[in-house]
């Protein structure tokens, strides 16, 4: 098991009412999201030239969608790749009336690495329950993402290292709201913000030149 934590950017993808549809649609919703996320996801990782483990270090299902674990190098990245999930959804609902939309949260945390029970990497940490508490906002409107104050200050950061990236999303009209205050249901106070782009679309990752940090390949 990796002894040290990981700082990097969790993606939680929720699919709207999910609970709420027969056993078929679950399954075949699921199944149409995961071929589809995948196809988009190997678009990017073309366009970028990079490997999968250099973008995405794990994908943990939830039942009703899944969390993306970004590659710590990606730091910041999260809150794009969230957008793009965003964008990609509005093509699945015209081919399943049924499906309502998801609903993306990204924090920035720290998570842990370890082994399961097949052998399989798998992740475990404050950052993933934090994540979760994102989601929960009360009237999260569907076409935003919420993205924890900690996201937004590692997208600036992003931002600064890829002057190209926030040239592409002003070119976007990415929009931010500003900074939302709740309570989750432990009654804890959370502070983040909601993103938006007038001009969707589908933003591949960066070029990585440096090769992973030892600690990532352990």
């Amino acid at each position: 098991m990796t002894q040290h934590s990981i700082e990097t950017d969790i993606v939680l993808i929720d699919i709207i009412d999910f609970s709420r549809l027969s056993m078929t649609q679950q399954l075949e919703i699921i199944s149409y999201l995961s071929l589809t996320y995948k196809k988009m996801i190997q678009k990017m990782l073309k366009s970028s030239n990079i490997p999968m483990k250099r973008m995405l270090q794990g994908i943990i299902p939830t039942g009703d969608g899944f969390y993306c674990i970004l590659h710590p190098d990606l730091r910041g990245f999260g809150p794009i790749l969230g957008l793009s999930f965003l964008h990609f959804s509005d093509y699945i609902a015209k081919e399943y009336p049924y499906f309502k939309g998801i609903r993306v949260a990204v924090h920035t945390g720290e998570i842990y690495r370890f082994e399961d029970i097949l052998g399989h990497d798998n992740y475990v940490g404050d950052g993933l329950n934090e994540c979760a508490r994102y989601i929960e906002i009360k009237n999260l409107i569907i076409s935003t993402v919420i993205i924890s104050d900690n996201a937004y200050r590692s997208l600036d950061e992003f931002l600064k290292r890829y002057p190209d990236f926030h040239t592409l999303l002003n070119q976007c009209e990415f929009r931010h709201s500003s900074l939302h205050t709740f309570f989750d249901k432990h009654k804890i106070e959370r502070h983040g913000y909601l993103i938006w782009m007038h001009k969707g679309g589908i933003i591949p990752p960066p070029k990585l030149k440096n090769p992973a940090r030892p600690a990532d390949k352990e």
